[in-house]
């Protein structure tokens, strides 16, 4: 097997990993790059590969840094079949749908108002991409045996993090490999824990956070503490939110602080037809989080829907208190700009992010103290409390992810290292090889290694 490099290197976005067996290709993962200009840059560059050499598209879970990229796989050329859990192809009925929707936005808005260099502004994909992807995607359940490519065999284990999320297992008789995907956190207040880890020769591990250690908080309690204190000067709450994990874990908090008294009964608006949607799936799937049926009922009470555009104008012209859950995540789209440009400039205001915020987004200027933000072509004054809520997010961090690789039956012959910043990488790096004495890498954008007998004589390797 030969394994390349080509996405989610020196980055948190734009996975994809593209693995080679007896001249046969897939790809793990088909992520769209976010963040800086020079990544999203990528997502319009030619591709190293032909779209119509890869047979199978396998999928560790929705997120579209992780599927984001398969309509413009398909428009490109891909005709091949995409495997994903249940709940993984549920979420992308919803997300890639969207993402399309968005990106034609864009360019129409970009082309009204004549910001774009290009005439005219095209869209990545569009819904119709989105829509025929959809039709090429098969479902296996977490641990059923299925075949990507001949002579392959495939397996997804639980990775926690969302619902669907898998870590990929992937053997040949003579070589294996598995892919974390991203991992959760055992003590997620919403998502079950990852599975343990089977034994393979080579890992390829997520390192978001490689570098750090999530607080040790009580997350409802300091949630809790930050509302308390903006609803009580009467700010209303802009939470940036990620529509699926996010928007849910945040609804859950909320309405337990509501039902033991620690929050007084203000609205709770849920700004995101994507994240109502993919709230209902809780119900579905129900044997991956840890929520009963009366609390997935209690979230749904505590927290009012908004589904229309002309409810959510509405909402700018309330006053507070009050808290819109909005997506997106790293405000780099979507409803939760528009709050933002009404409600950023006030300095009574609370934005508030939950989660991890990567380089060149919005979220990630705000977090880092910008003055101003650039939405539809005008600089915002940022005069509103900023906060962010570190603890809350959804991956694993340094400690957790050295705990699941502790996990694994045996060490494998080789770990390598992606989807994180640098620092984060090498902060993991270094762990790695001191704590559990593996042998370890980094690789870069576009490189290839072979695995299995011939991987020792590969210079590419070491």
């Amino acid at each position: 097997m030969r394994l390349g490099f080509f996405g989610a290197t020196g980055t948190v976005t734009g996975s994809r990993y593209l693995l080679e067996c007896d001249e046969r290709r897939m790809l793990v993962d088909c992520g769209l790059y976010q963040g800086y200009k020079q990544l999203r840059l990528k997502n319009w560059s030619e591709l190293p590969f032909a779209a119509s050499s890869i047979e199978a598209v396998v999928l560790t879970h929705a997120h579209i840094d992780h599927s984001g990229f398969l309509p413009a796989l398909l428009r490109r050329g891909f005709r091949g079949r995409i495997f994903a859990t249940p709940a993984t192809f549920e979420l992308c009925r919803i997300l890639l749908p969207d993402s399309a929707f968005l990106q034609e936005e864009q360019a129409r808005f970009l082309n009204r108002h004549g910001y774009s260099i290009h005439k005219p502004a095209l869209p990545l994909y569009t819904r119709a991409d989105a829509e025929a992807c959809l039709e090429l995607f098969e479902t296996v359940r977490f641990g059923k045996a299925f075949q990507p490519l001949a002579g392959l065999t495939a397996r997804f284990c639980h990775a926690g993090h969302l619902l669907g999320a898998a870590s990929v297992h992937l053997e040949n008789g003579q070589d294996s490999i598995i892919f974390s995907g991203d991992l959760g956190r055992s003590g997620d207040p919403l998502m079950n824990a990852p599975q343990s880890p089977p034994a393979a020769d080579c890992l390829v591990i997520e390192s978001t956070y490689g570098d750090r250690r999530h607080e040790v908080l009580d997350l409802q309690a300091q949630l809790g503490v930050i509302l308390r204190t903006a609803i009580a000067r009467g700010a209303v709450v802009v939470v940036p939110t990620f529509a699926v994990g996010r928007a849910q874990l945040l609804m859950l908090l909320i309405a337990r602080l509501k039902a033991a008294g620690a929050l007084q009964d203000v609205p709770i608006y849920l700004d995101s037809p994507m994240a109502t949607d993919a709230t209902q799936l809780y119900r579905v799937f129900a044997d991956e989080h840890r929520l009963s049926h009366e609390e997935c009922a209690q979230v749904f009470r505590a927290t009012r829907m908004v589904r229309s555009v002309e409810q959510s104008k509405a909402l700018d012209r309330r006053g507070g208190p009050m808290i819109i859950l909005a997506g997106s995540g790293m405000a780099t789209g979507g409803r939760v700009i528009h709050h933002l440009k009404v409600f950023a400039p006030d300095a009574n205001n609370l934005i508030l992010f939950a989660g991890y915020q990567a380089g060149g987004t919005r979220g990630a200027a705000m977090i880092g103290g910008a003055k101003t933000i650039r939405i539809h072509g005008q600089d915002v004054p940022i005069n509103a409390q900023v906060m962010q809520l570190s603890s809350m997010s959804g991956h694993a961090d340094a400690d957790e992810l050295i705990a699941w690789m502790r996990k694994l039956p045996r060490a494998p012959k080789h770990t390598f290292i992606t989807h994180g910043e640098p620092s984060a990488s090498e902060a993991l790096r270094v762990r790695i090889k001191r704590e559990l004495g593996w042998s370890v890498s980094v690789p870069e954008y576009r490189d290839s290694v072979v695995l299995g007998p011939a991987a020792e004589r590969n210079p590419a390797n070491r």
